[in-house]
């Protein structure tokens, strides 16, 4: 299985947050599944450790690329074609950052790990 997993899952995956369900945490730590984290979220942990919104991740939004690869996932970078898709989606959802997450499970057909269920309307596959 290939999945994407949206920014709150990875921190919460991470912190070992009781949040992300015993199932989902399964999925994520299975040998055989694709776990893809996009630049996207290194973009939205950087951003938000910057302006103070994200306490306790600061090690991780100075060592993004590392930690990623430590943890044995991989990365997803944005492509035009992406961003295009990001930029056209319809619906008044304006966070940039789940747009480009919507539009890179999309274009490369990952399932979505998220508890925002407003991702439904956008037809990708979300898990959790």
């Amino acid at each position: 299985m290939k999945l994407l997993l949206d920014t709150h899952a990875l921190l919460w995956f991470l912190a070992g947050d009781e949040r992300v369900p015993p199932e989902t945490r399964a999925r994520i730590a299975a040998p055989e599944a694709e776990v893809y984290v996009s630049a996207a979220s290194a973009w939205e942990v950087a951003t938000k450790v910057r302006l103070g919104k994200l306490s306790g991740a600061e090690l991780l939004a100075q060592e993004f690329p590392v930690e990623i690869e430590r943890r044995g996932f991989l990365p997803l970078p944005i492509t035009l074609e992406h961003a295009q898709r990001a930029g056209f989606l319809p619906g008044p959802h304006k966070d940039p950052f789940d747009r480009m997450l919507i539009a890179q499970a999309q274009a490369e057909n990952l399932h979505l790990v998220s508890n925002e269920t407003m991702f439904d309307r956008y037809g990708v596959v979300r898990v959790w």
